[in-house]
């Protein structure tokens, strides 16, 4: 091997691991900024086996559309990848943190399981705390607050009328999330079914920031990955318990 392809084999092994990161946060910011991310989390379950609660409701429309990744959405995805990850993260994270309280506020009301009240009190207390610290860390390095009114979809080429003051769509999804939950003939069944492709859903979008070049993002991703690995696991083995 010369000395020029030696060099360009070094330059491809540095750039590699900015090239995963910039295609993870494409096809994360696809997942979320679309209803794809039910199917995907569906997905993420079924390849769990753990069962999806059983309903009388038909199956929301929004669940049954084909995911129709467009190729502008990736490039975009790449590109905010390489340039602002940390501050894209906080803007998908904090709806999805969001959607996961509003979950557990439910829970407190309609569970008959201490196990799970308990379990929603901490994600609430949890996630709430976080929300409250990416908000200021948004505020702190963007000088600004975090968009509540931004039009994510018609950023990313998106011709669909937003429906939603968040970006990325993350509360209307959660919208239909709390409507099934409400109407389940098992809350508590319900709750865990919904709850656990949420969570591993987080842990997806963490993998985002943690080489992130600042140690509060670096830290969060930890700790979401710690409590929410750990809580997985213990619906996991609820769901198998009270439900086989």
């Amino acid at each position: 091997m010369n000395s020029k392809d030696s060099q360009d084999s070094a330059r491809e092994s540095q750039n590699s691991p900015k090239k995963h990161k910039a295609l993870l946060l494409g096809i994360v910011s696809i997942l979320v900024g679309s209803t794809a991310i039910a199917i995907a989390a569906t997905n993420i379950v079924q390849a769990e086996q753990t069962p999806q609660p059983s309903t009388n409701t038909k199956p929301s429309s929004i669940t049954q559309r084909p995911m129709m990744p467009q190729q502008g959405m990736m490039m975009h995805g790449m590109m905010m990848a390489g340039e602002q990850t940390d501050r894209h993260f906080i803007e998908m994270m904090i709806p999805h943190h969001e959607g996961a309280v509003q979950m557990a506020d439910l829970a407190l009301k309609l569970s008959k399981r201490p196990e799970i009240r308990k379990l929603a009190e901490s994600i609430k207390n949890d996630q709430t705390r976080e929300i409250g610290q990416m908000k200021s860390w948004y505020k702190q390095w963007y000088g600004t607050e975090v968009p509540t009114a931004m039009n994510h979809r018609s950023m990313m080429g998106m011709k669909t009328p937003m429906v939603t003051k968040r970006p990325m769509g993350m509360q209307n999804m959660m919208a239909v999330d709390l409507k099934t939950l409400e109407t389940a003939p098992d809350f508590d069944k319900a709750f865990i079914a919904e709850m656990i492709p949420h969570h591993k859903m987080a842990l997806m979008m963490s993998s985002m920031i943690v080489d992130s070049d600042r140690a509060d993002m670096r830290s969060l991703s930890n700790a979401i990955v710690q409590s929410q690995s750990k809580e997985i696991e213990q619906m996991r083995q609820w769901y198998q318990t009270w439900y086989k």
